[in-house]
């Protein structure tokens, strides 16, 4: 990963902001895909707020979803539900550019439609779809998108999208492996001092890193940008 470290977090969501939304839509079309949790809240809400607001071209963006919890829109936990709060509703982007995960619906199917709408909507790469830009997160347990430890085949598996399963049980659908290292620019916003372990670990390239996705994904693909406020 090539590292960009900033003094805090807000520091850090406005250089995401300005290297994932405003530097691409100012060139031309650009499809997104957001991750949820909690760090790209504050990236939202920077967004939706001037000067950021009026400096990205929204009638260019496309915006998808890296991984969804398997629960209605309205849910607290809802990704969509967080980035239409924090997001949505306060940027004039063209509703049907909003490409959501149903969380409500059935998991297997709504994985296999989503497969098929994100390969209807982008280019390919000879195999899988890319995205201009997907932006990840990290847990402390070292998942990404919601591809946790324990199921490592989804980060392999040929469709681009799956079912996966929290630790604590909850269904989820994630982009997978191929996909994820199929986009143009891939970018880790990664905040949060309990993270520190789990990052250093990758960086270094330690025995305890070995079975975290994100290494998995950040060794594939050496040019995924870091941007974080955390201690290397």
């Amino acid at each position: 990963m090539i590292p960009h470290i900033y003094k805090s977090p807000e520091e850090v969501a406005r250089a995401v902001a300005e290297r994932a939304f405003v530097q691409p839509s100012q060139e031309g079309w650009v499809h997104i895909a957001l991750s949820g949790g909690s760090t790209p809240r504050l990236l939202f809400q920077l967004l939706a707020d001037e000067p950021l607001r009026s400096a990205v071209r929204w009638e260019r963006v496309h915006l998808y979803w890296v991984d969804e919890r398997c629960v209605p829109p309205t849910d607290p936990e809802s990704n969509y539900g967080m980035t239409k709060e924090t997001l949505l509703d306060h940027v004039p982007i063209p509703e049907d550019q909003v490409h959501r995960i149903k969380g409500e619906a059935d998991p297997e199917r709504e994985a296999k439609d989503y497969t098929w709408l994100v390969g209807a909507e982008l280019p390919f790469d000879g195999q899988y779809p890319v995205f201009d830009v997907v932006l990840l997160g990290l847990g402390e347990d070292g998942h990404t998108s919601s591809i946790f430890p324990h199921e490592p085949e989804l980060l392999t598996t040929e469709q681009s999208y799956a079912v996966g399963t929290s630790p604590k049980g909850q269904k989820r659908i994630a982009m997978t492996g191929p996909t994820i290292l199929a986009a143009k620019t891939l970018l880790f916003h990664v905040t949060g001092a309990s993270k520190t372990p789990a990052l250093q670990a990758i960086l270094n390239n330690t025995p305890e890193a070995e079975g975290y996705p994100a290494a998995y994904i950040a060794h594939h693909r050496p040019d995924a940008l870091l941007y974080t406020d955390l201690e290397l």
